[in-house]
């Protein structure tokens, strides 16, 4: 896990939130994943930190949640 990337730097990426959201937004995360790894950050934070995790953990995680 990796947490040193800022949104700004992955400012290109397409960011999804999950559909449980609802239009209030809520407390959520976004996801955005690229070739390498998986990119999370906080919906109410979006310029904040970003944590990333191989494809595979976070293939793991999902398959856990």
């Amino acid at each position: 896990m990796n947490t040193d990337e800022s949104s700004a730097v992955a400012s290109g990426l397409l960011w999804v939130k999950s559909s449980y959201s609802g239009a209030e937004g809520g407390d959520c995360v976004e996801v955005a994943a690229d070739t390498a790894v998986v990119h999370i950050r906080d919906s109410k934070a979006a310029a904040g930190p970003v944590i990333r995790v191989s494809r595979t953990a976070w293939a793991g995680f999902v398959g856990e949640a």
